[in-house]
């Protein structure tokens, strides 16, 4: 079983993003579970969503406590949330940041993998959202396409076209450049 947790801020589209990947998911013949947890419900507020994928009907319904991936849509929380608390070992953490050699700039520890895309300047690029609050949710699931588990980006990219009905083709083009930017790290 595959278990993911999501991390974000209220507006930036985190829970739609992890029912489009667990639509893509289903597409795909699997099994899914999703759903959010929410502290204070405001514009902007941390925001945490879970998902859990398997081959077999999936029973347990509880809160992830040991993520195999963690994926983070604001930078910002690496420093106000323990976004790798829980992570298994070699887990994966995908991370929205343009930050250059994030072994050492993130400080995030060892033990599991990272990957990085700029999903902020992406979505800017193709207008998701405001320059001041871009949309990045789906750029980052167009990264974790390009992950060793990910589900396959065409399957993704159908979902994205029977979900998002505001500037679709921009949507599709932010997942393709967010799949084709992800830098994979070994920690």
């Amino acid at each position: 079983m595959l278990e993911i947790r999501m991390h974000g801020r209220g507006g930036q589209g985190g829970v739609v993003a992890l029912e489009m990947l667990a639509s893509t998911y289903f597409k795909q013949g699997q099994f899914v579970q999703v759903f959010p947890e929410f502290g204070a419900e405001r514009r902007g507020a941390p925001v945490a969503a879970f998902m859990r994928v398997d081959k077999r009907p999936i029973r347990l319904r509880c809160k992830i406590y040991k993520p195999d991936c963690i994926i983070v849509l604001d930078p910002v929380l690496l420093n106000s949330v323990k976004v790798t608390d829980g992570l298994k070992k070699d887990g994966w953490v995908l991370i929205n940041t343009d930050t250059e050699n994030p072994l050492e700039n993130l400080k995030l520890g060892k033990g599991f993998n990272i990957a990085t895309v700029n999903a902020t300047a992406i979505a800017v690029k193709y207008g998701l959202g405001s320059r001041t609050s871009p949309i990045v949710n789906t750029t980052m699931l167009g990264a974790f396409c390009g992950l060793p588990f990910g589900p396959n980006i065409s399957v993704l990219k159908n979902t994205i076209k029977g979900k998002i009905t505001i500037k679709t083709n921009n949507n599709l083009l932010a997942a393709d450049e967010g799949c084709k930017s992800v830098k994979i790290y070994q920690n």
